[in-house]
């Protein structure tokens, strides 16, 4: 007896199609795109429930540009706005913006892998070698680890803050708005996103030296990284620090104490330091100095500071956190290793050691290569920003490049300029806070879509005269 096949019908065909269509599609993406297209999406997503009603006050308005930038900036946890956080955004809105600080600091596959652990899902290779990606690691095997790591951290800090700056806040504000300024503001410091939802901003707290003091904790704490957290909490189990760590560290203090040191004497005949205390003005230098090189949390204006403050804050920006943090810039293993790569060249030697350890060529070749596309990437931006804003007199060079790598290192300071940006220049400084925040490497390699390859053959070597 024949059995009667059934085939399927043109609108099953067409839906297979598009699912295999769709398959190919996410199967050829490399795990960069992925991670440019997560971060996209998070932006978009935050951007759209902005532009809600219930997010703005009824007499505040906004162009979706103006809610896109917002969301970028939270997302990338940089803290640039072109509205008043604390006057045009409502409870429900500057929650919007809390999140997408959390999402962006944690980065959006925390909350992928997040999802996987509750629902005791195993995660795929792909999913692994993601977060390998976001977080920096050396191997598949840390992933869920790291992950533990990561998100009990990351809640424990945050509470504590809260808890430590919500005395300040209540009796300023009273107990719910208190409480919720107290939450806001300890994420935005261990996001080292710089967004304040306070009247008067950072300024207000010029002469309260205990606040400032628990936000700079948290600000060291994000930027320090969860690695390097993850060796310093395993310490008394392992009696040792990985190279990393212990080079994250090193360049941390020195780069704390250097910038202190130096904002004292750039900023030794600050107008605004006859209203503070010998206690205060030392306490506010170490809070510029852990600040603005990552956070951008700001308790003076730019327009009182010397030339020569704009200038190291400048420096201090473009180098920002450590590596798999929730700061930007360049990062402070990428100084150091160039640091003692010249150290070691100027004393003539081929190896380049750090803590009874050589660094490998690719160490240097990377940190090389990231510092030379990271200065070709700002002049480009820079140059594009300056298309737009050169013809506003009030706004000349230092402000478009301070804002330029105020955005790329996810710093979130200003000379002024934010507010004022055109469409375009709006644009361009979210294309440069998200390359900021995803990274140099991420953003080329999506775009190029680099694979490595080994050439069957290698050319003659020979030398061209240097300097």
């Amino acid at each position: 007896m024949s059995r009667k096949i059934e085939l399927p019908s043109a609108a099953e065909m067409k839906k297979f199609h598009n699912q295999s269509r769709k398959h190919t599609f996410w199967t050829h993406i490399s795990m960069p795109q992925r991670l440019t297209l997560g971060f996209l999406s998070v932006i978009t997503i935050g951007a759209l429930l902005l532009m809600m009603p219930i997010s703005h006050y009824g007499n505040m308005h906004h162009s979706f540009m103006d809610a896109l930038f917002t969301a970028t900036s939270a997302a990338s946890v940089t803290g640039l706005t072109v509205v008043d956080t604390a006057t045009h955004w409502t409870v429900f809105g500057q929650t919007v913006i809390m999140f997408l600080i959390e999402v962006g600091a944690l980065g959006f596959m925390s909350f992928s892998v997040l999802l996987f652990t509750a629902t005791r899902r195993q995660m795929d290779l792909r999913n692994k070698m993601m977060v390998q990606e976001v977080y920096s690691l050396e191997s598949l095997y840390d992933t869920r680890v790291v992950f533990g790591y990561v998100i009990k951290l990351s809640v424990i800090i945050q509470f504590v803050g809260a808890i430590l700056l919500a005395p300040f806040f209540i009796q300023d504000f009273g107990l719910k708005r208190g409480l919720f300024y107290a939450i806001f503001h300890a994420i935005s410091a261990f996001g080292n996103a710089g967004f304040t939802i306070l009247p008067a901003g950072s300024i207000a707290y010029a002469n309260r030296p205990f606040v400032l003091l628990i936000i700079a904790l948290l600000i060291i704490a994000g930027s320090l990284g969860f690695l390097v957290w993850r060796d310093l909490l395993l310490y008394h189990h392992k009696h040792k620090l990985s190279l990393h760590s212990k080079l994250a560290l090193m360049m941390t203090g020195l780069l704390i104490i250097g910038g202190w040191l130096l904002f004292e004497l750039t900023e030794s005949n600050l107008a605004l330091a006859q209203t503070l205390s010998p206690i205060n003005r030392i306490v506010n230098t170490l809070f510029m100095s852990i600040s603005y090189r990552t956070a951008g949390f700001s308790q003076f204006s730019f327009s009182q500071m010397t030339p020569a403050t704009i200038l190291l804050t400048m420096m201090l920006m473009y180098v920002g956190g450590t590596p798999g943090s929730t700061a930007g810039g360049i990062k402070t293993t990428t100084l150091g290793v160039l640091l003692l790569k010249t150290h070691a060249a100027l004393r003539g030697k081929k190896d380049v050691t750090f803590a009874h350890r050589r660094l490998t060529d690719e160490n240097i070749t990377r940190s090389l290569l990231l510092v030379f596309v990271s200065l070709v990437f700002l002049a480009i931006l820079s140059f594009l920003l300056m298309l737009t804003q050169g013809n506003d007199s009030r706004f000349g060079l230092e402000y478009v490049i301070f804002e330029v790598i105020s955005a790329f290192a996810t710093a979130g300071l200003t000379l002024g300029l934010t507010p004022h940006l055109t469409d375009f220049g709006q644009c361009v400084i979210m294309l440069t806070m998200f390359i900021g925040r995803v990274g140099v490497y991420t953003v080329m390699f999506s775009v190029l879509n680099v694979h490595g390859e080994h050439a069957p053959y290698r050319y003659p070597e020979e030398s061209v005269i240097i300097g």
